[in-house]
């Protein structure tokens, strides 16, 4: 291997490491790594990045310094999956702001026939909200639902809090606004809203998830809830508007007619979030009658840092990816595996469940999905198989330990207010049988329907 491709590698592993060691510094480590990276592309021009031939023709250093500047911030820097994970912030801020999810956790609540079918629906619940909003968020709407009915009956509040995280993470995977690993396979693999339900006649991500879901499901009723059989009664919760739904619902809408759209280009995604989140911008300002400063402060609470995070980690991956790194991680892969679709399939999978139960999932996804496309493509097998096992087992591996995914730290931190303490053996006592068991539902109607 070249000197260039070493630094590059050396750059990108440094990167991985320090992030994992100081998460609360990945924001300046993501930052420096693609800044370095920049500085190496326009010293080194053509080695890092890929010169078109426009800017090889003309004479001069000048003209390749810019472009590995311009290059790296518009076209490395992917601007349409940022809209959409910062759109969805801010409606799903919204509505969590007009209290519509409280209020139908309290008519599921008080429907249900006993606590054990309760606990069931809130889960179900929380990966519905899940699909739509920020994992972190929907734990958040749906714990003091969980306390009050632990309160009120004999479950045990720690695995309840830990199971809303789990399937919260399950459910973040199923839709293109659920999560960011789902925003990035969308943008990489050119899937619109509607593909992640059918694509190409089949079932897709969308229903693949479900699988896990009720498997998930099940496995905490069976073991935590099924004895549990108190009838307990929500207490009414009074919304402030459903506006913020009906903005939500119209976001939906979009993303699902955005594909039929004549001569569409390639943010019109990100443009139609960015819509509706300025109309729940606006309705929360003008509507609610809140100040500049309320309205600042609202967007003051969204998760700026993933955002600058992801340009950072879009910047090295694509270095990594232009200097042909993941080519020759691609070709290694495809020797192992031989021409096995199957244990080409399981050693994707297997080794996203470890690595997202440990790292974050984000910079992984992005580095590895061309490389199980390219592996499909050299064992001439459908691509979809490869890269639905590596989103589902980097979603789905999160629910692996408590640092797996921002919704078990969130969790354990709930839970830590509340006077409780969840230890990493008792969290993995949950987490294990949990991933194994969702995963391996999920990846068997995964290969049933796409091998």
């Amino acid at each position: 291997m070249d000197p260039i491709k070493t630094a590059v590698l050396v750059i990108a592993v440094s990167m991985y490491a320090l992030v994992i060691l100081f998460q609360n510094k990945k924001v300046l480590i993501t930052s420096a790594a693609a800044a370095l990276l920049i500085i190496l592309g326009m010293i080194m021009p053509g080695k890092i990045f890929i010169l078109p031939q426009d800017v090889v023709a003309q004479d001069g250093i000048f003209p390749s310094i810019i472009f590995a500047f311009t290059h790296s911030l518009f076209n490395l820097i992917d601007w349409n999956v940022l809209m959409i994970y910062l759109g969805s912030m801010i409606v799903a801020s919204m509505f969590i702001y007009s209290k519509v999810p409280l209020k139908l956790a309290d008519v599921l609540v008080s429907r249900s026939r006993n606590s054990a079918v309760a606990v069931v629906f809130v889960l179900i619940l929380t990966g519905l909200l899940s699909t739509f909003i920020e994992n972190i968020v929907a734990v958040v709407i749906m714990a003091p639902v969980a306390f009050s009915i632990c309160s009120k009956t004999r479950l045990n509040p720690l695995a309840f809090i830990c199971a809303l995280a789990m399937i919260s993470n399950i459910e973040g995977t199923a839709t293109l606004v659920g999560d960011p690993p789902s925003i990035i396979f969308a943008s990489y693999a050119g899937y619109n809203f509607n593909d992640f339900f059918f694509h190409n006649g089949k079932l897709s991500v969308f229903f693949i998830v479900q699988a896990g879901m009720i498997a998930g499901c099940i496995f905490y009723f069976m073991t935590f809830a099924r004895k549990s059989r108190d009838k307990i009664f929500g207490e009414s919760e009074k919304v402030i508007s459903w506006v913020p739904l009906i903005l939500l619902a119209v976001m939906i809408l979009g993303l699902s007619f955005v594909p039929f759209i004549p001569y569409r280009f390639d943010y019109a995604s990100g443009l139609c979030v960015m819509a509706a989140a300025c109309m729940s911008i606006l309705w929360f300002k003008f509507f609610q009658k809140k100040t500049v400063s309320d309205t600042a402060k609202k967007l003051k609470e969204l998760d700026w840092e993933s955002i600058c995070f992801l340009m950072g980690i879009f910047i090295v991956t694509g270095a990594v990816s232009e200097c042909g790194l993941l080519d020759i991680l691609a070709g290694f892969l495809s020797k192992v595996c031989g021409q096995s679709a199957l244990k080409g399939f399981l050693i994707i999978l297997v080794f996203s469940v470890l690595l997202s139960g440990f790292i974050n999932n984000v910079p992984f996804i992005i580095a590895m999905l061309p490389v199980a496309n390219s592996m499909a493509f050299s064992m001439r097998i459908n691509p979809e198989l490869y890269m639905f096992a590596l989103l589902i087992g980097c979603c789905l591996g999160g629910n692996l330990s408590p640092y797996g995914a921002s919704a078990n730290v969130v969790a354990m931190e709930i839970i830590k207010k509340e006077g409780n303490e969840i230890s990493f053996k008792k969290w993995m006592r949950i987490g294990v049988p949990f991933t194994v068991i969702t995963t391996v539902a999920s990846s068997v109607l995964l290969w049933v329907l796409w091998s």
